[in-house]
């Protein structure tokens, strides 16, 4: 989601959890101010609710811009037959942890409610 489409669903207020996690964090008065700004903006939201969907907005962008970084290995082709070859900067990496920490947060929800 990018930020533009964040603000479309702020104006219908519509709103998707996948499960939660609790965080807390400190903010600068500077951006402290622009949460509560959002929030006057969208009165049907709150600022956990805008907080966690700007961070959420960020992190897609964060993945989007991730750079590749071209390895040795050809790992496929493409329609043209040119090679594609494997990404051997942080984002394999990245994903790997990702997913590993999806799974966790999984299994210590379930076991929170005895599955």
């Amino acid at each position: 989601m990018k930020v533009r489409e964040l603000m479309n669903s702020w104006e219908s207020n519509s709103q998707h959890n996948e499960g939660e996690e609790k965080y807390q964090l400190r903010l600068p008065r500077r951006d402290a101010a622009r949460v509560e700004a959002l929030t006057s903006l969208y009165p049907g939201l709150n600022k956990n609710e805008v907080m966690a969907q700007l961070v959420e907005v960020a992190l897609d962008e964060v993945e989007r811009q991730m750079p590749y970084k071209q390895g040795s290995k050809v790992v496929s082709v493409d329609e043209q037959g040119d090679p594609l070859y494997e990404d051997v900067g942080l984002t394999p990496r990245y994903l790997e942890l990702r997913h590993q920490f999806a799974q966790g947060l999984t299994g210590k929800k379930n076991r929170l409610m005895g599955k």
